[in-house]
Order: C-alpha cells, then sequence, then structure tokens
C-alpha cells in the first residue's frame, strides 16, 4: 500500500506538474546559488533557476519514459516469451536464441549507442530504445511458465473440447500469467527510469530537456558537492530513491501475492506479532521461548494448636 501511494504522488505530480510549478524550470534570475528560502523552498541553481520547477516538471518526463517503456518491453515479452513457450519447436529454439542473444548484450552501453546516433532523443525514442534491450529477461520467465502450464489438465480439457489457439493462449494461458506480467511491468519500469537518469545524467539524451538526471548533470557540471550546494542535487536524489522504493515495495507485494508460502510467512509473523512472540532473525524463523515463570514457594504447614492455647479455650 505505502509503494501504491507514493507512486500515486509522482504520477499526479507528473501530470499536474507543470501547471502548480512556481516559476519557469529555465527561467533566470538574479538570486544565484540560493538555499531553501520562502521564494524559492528548495533554492536556485548557480543561475538563478529555481530547483523546486525544475523537479516538478521533470517528473513527467521520468514517469513517460518508465511508463511507455515497461508497456512496450512487457508486450514484447508477453508476445515473445509466450508464444515460444506454447508452440514449441523449431519456433520455439528460434525466439529462445532471440532472446538469448539480447539477454548477453550490455543493456547500457547498446542504449547509450543508439541513442546517442539517434537525430532526435526524445521521450518517447529514448523509452523505445530502452524497451528495445528490456524485454529478454521477462520473456525467458514468462516461456519458462508457459512451458509448464501447455500440458496442464485444463489446457488439454480446452484442446479436446475443440477450443482454437488463440482463445486458449488469451484465456486459459495468460489468466495464469498474470502475477508473472505483472512482477516483470514493475521490474521494467524500475529499470526503464533509472536507464533514463543515467542517460540524462551522462548528456546522451538532450540537457534542455528537464528531467531528474537532467539536474544532476547540471549540478555535477557546475560542481555543486564542491561549492556546498547540496540543494541543487539532494532533493533529485531523493526523489529517485522515493520512486525506486516505491516501485520496489510493489514487486514485494506483488511476490506476497501470488506466493502462499510468502503470504503464510507475512501472516505468522503477525499473528506472532500480536501473541507476544519475538523471532529470532536467520533463514529459519524460531521462536524464542519465554522464560519459565519461578515455582512458588510451598506454603507452611498450619502449627498445631498449643497446650496453652487449649487450655485458654
Amino acid at each position: 500500500m505505502t509503494g501504491l501511494v507514493i507512486l500515486a504522488v509522482f504520477t499526479v505530480l507528473a501530470v499536474i506538474g507543470s501547471w502548480i510549478s512556481p516559476y519557469d524550470p529555465s527561467a533566470l534570475s538574479a538570486a544565484t546559488m540560493s538555499p531553501p528560502s520562502a521564494q524559492h523552498w528548495l533554492g536556485t541553481t548557480n543561475l538563478g533557476q529555481d530547483i523546486l520547477s525544475q523537479i516538478l516538471v521533470g517528473t513527467r518526463g521520468v514517469m513517460i519514459v518508465g511508463l511507455a517503456a515497461g508497456i512496450i518491453a512487457t508486450a514484447l515479452a508477453v508476445i515473445i516469451g509466450v508464444t515460444a513457450g506454447f508452440i514449441g519447436g523449431v519456433g520455439d529454439e528460434l525466439l529462445s536464441a532471440l532472446s538469448n542473444i539480447f539477454l548477453v548484450i550490455p543493456a547500457l552501453p547498446l542504449i547509450i549507442i543508439i541513442a546517442g546516433q539517434l537525430p532526435s532523443s526524445g521521450e518517447l525514442t529514448v523509452a523505445f530504445v530502452i524497451s528495445i534491450t528490456g524485454w529478454a529477461w521477462g520473456s525467458r520467465i514468462l516461456r519458462a511458465q508457459t512451458l509448464s502450464l501447455r500440458r496442464r489438465d485444463f489446457v488439454e480439457a480446452a484442446r479436446a473440447n475443440g477450443e482454437s489457439l488463440w482463445r486458449i493462449v488469451m484465456f486459459e494461458i495468460l489468466p495464469n500469467l498474470t502475477a508473472i506480467i505483472a512482477s516483470s511491468f514493475v521490474g521494467t519500469v524500475t529499470f526503464a527510469i533509472l536507464s533514463e537518469i543515467t542517460l540524462a545524467f551522462i548528456g546522451v539524451t538532450s540537457i534542455s530537456d528537464w528531467n531528474w538526471g537532467t539536474i544532476l548533470f547540471w549540478a555535477q557540471s557546475n560542481q555543486a558537492l564542491a561549492r556546498g550546494a547540496w540543494w541543487w542535487f539532494v532533493p533529485a536524489g531523493l526523489c529517485i530513491a522515493l520512486l525506486g522504493m516505491a516501485l520496489s515495495l510493489i514487486n514485494f507485494g506483488i511476490d506476497e501475492f501470488v506466493n502462499p508460502r510468502l503470504r503464510n510467512t507475512g501472516q505468522n509473523a503477525r499473528t506472532m506479532r500480536r501473541r507476544g512472540i519475538r523471532a529470532r532473525i536467520g533463514f529459519t524463523p524460531v521462536a524464542v521461548p519465554a522464560q519459565p515463570a519461578p515455582l512458588a514457594q510451598p506454603a507452611a504447614p498450619a502449627q498445631p494448636a498449643g497446650p496453652g492455647r487449649k487450655d485458654e479455650a
């Protein structure tokens, strides 16, 4: 839930960021290298540009590249992986060889070369280049899972009933791959966002298009760290860390949702916490036995009434 909330906040900022930014992110002002103040909440650059406006406007570029690359790469992974696993034979061998080729190619250097050679490296162009190099791993996972599904009883029953090939794939195979597809999509979005920020940071993409990587590029170029201008690069770094943490939490949630063993482990942990039982940290949770309560001292035997007391009675 925390990951979804953080991702929703960044998605909203990507939509309305350019409308609520207090200044033009490229506008110059006299307040150069100003720390955070009431006029500029996150400070200014060496040219007097407002950093808060740059972050708000740059959120859109980061989210567009991440989501577009995630959609394209996931679609390619589903088409190639499910097709290879379902048809088998020569087609499986050819598609598996194609996946293996893209798996062994170093993705980031290839992205840098392709993006650097393109005449126009806009957001969608960068997303397309990233998706071309980011589909192979998801394809391999989907192929393996499809191989285990294609001979299941419900698939054989669908064949026996005369179901068409596309109907078996759409209504029998793909619903059982939903969790893996969702996890692959989240992982690809994370990879695409980090790749886009890296490309902008090293100056491969246009340095006039604002995103978090562009902010870090200008901060590095003007030695913000050496000049003590922490406000120039810390906010962009925190945004990257928050978005990456949100996507990781969503991925963990998907794993826990689809894996009964992880879900039961989480439920058992919550039950143990409610009962006040602490588990040792390790690969296998072991409950720490409670300290035994001290034994109660036996009560002293009653003293018989003495002769004096009898006399008194």
